[in-house]
């Protein structure tokens, strides 16, 4: 990517009076020499894989492990026969991060975005626009491009994965990037897009990476949950005309400085935070005493 900053490509979007995605779009064509056609089929696939993950979803799966699968299809269940304290359409986004979580810890097909342990947060609130609101896929198409845009800054910038700047960096990105697209679904402008990025990823800058027993399981799949959750809050405030004290970029920067302030055990070590617990060392005996059998 030639971007190296969101600033850049806001001043990119004044200068050509381009769409944040179009410019993202403009970039990915230039940089790996493709048309057109051929980058939008490919964000075309990943949308694909994205709706076949989300309704092959098997409540009846477990993880190898035992310890993720048939929440999501609790949340459903729930949602359906309850009134539901979050809404209808906020239920059916928290039922949707649990389900891609799970599929990806029962060794489903999803779409890392930006990570697979963060693959849950992006469709959480994507396939419920497109299902429920009747959003184009085309709009959602663009969408993504919006998605990847921030995602490509702040794996420059900082990180994306929990192994480097903890949890932040995975679910924190995710939300980020899903906020932007949300902003974009909405018809918000480049500035909105960029003020809900800033916003989504303060909310959540800190976040540990502490998987139990080393798997991307808990507390990892119900995070997903938080990660959507505060993507629609970030984007409905940068819709409001709320805007973040603090630049996206500076914010980006920011998370690169906790992460590596983070000691080791709360960087995917499955040592520190919850996986340091008594209740997630019992998991961890029992684990390794059923492999040894």
């Amino acid at each position: 990517m030639s971007y190296h900053s969101i600033q850049e490509i806001l001043q990119n979007c004044k200068d050509k009076s381009l769409l944040f995605w179009e410019t993202i779009l403009e970039d990915d064509i230039n940089s790996r020499n493709i048309s057109r056609e051929s980058s939008m089929n490919k964000m075309q696939s990943l949308w694909d894989a994205m709706l076949l993950a989300g309704s092959t979803y098997d409540k009846k799966a477990h993880s190898a492990s035992g310890l993720v699968g048939g929440d999501g299809g609790l949340m459903e269940e729930y949602y359906m026969t309850n009134d539901s304290l979050c809404g209808n359409f906020i239920s059916k986004a928290i039922a949707q991060a649990l389900q891609m979580g799970e599929s990806n810890a029962c060794m489903k097909r999803i779409v890392a975005a930006p990570t697979a342990g963060a693959c849950g947060v992006l469709p959480a609130v994507l396939l419920p626009l497109f299902r429920e609101k009747g959003i184009l896929s085309s709009k959602i198409i663009e969408a993504l491009y919006v998605a990847a845009g921030i995602g490509q800054i702040i794996a420059q910038r900082a990180y994306i994965a929990g192994a480097l700047g903890g949890c932040q960096a995975e679910i924190g990105s995710a939300s980020a990037m899903a906020a932007g697209a949300l902003v974009h679904i909405k018809g918000g402008d480049s500035d909105q897009i960029a003020n809900s990025v800033a916003m989504a990823l303060k909310n959540l800058l800190g976040l540990v990476c502490d998987p139990v027993a080393g798997l991307v399981e808990v507390p990892c799949v119900k995070r997903n949950v938080i990660g959507a959750v505060n993507a629609l809050a970030a984007a409905d405030m940068a819709l409001a005309g709320i805007r973040s004290k603090i630049p996206a970029d500076q914010v980006i920067d920011a998370m690169k400085e906790v992460g590596d302030s983070m000691d080791a055990s709360l960087r995917e070590t499955g040592k520190g935070g919850v996986a340091g617990t008594p209740k997630a060392q019992e998991i961890v005996s029992k684990l390794l005493n059923k492999s040894d059998h």
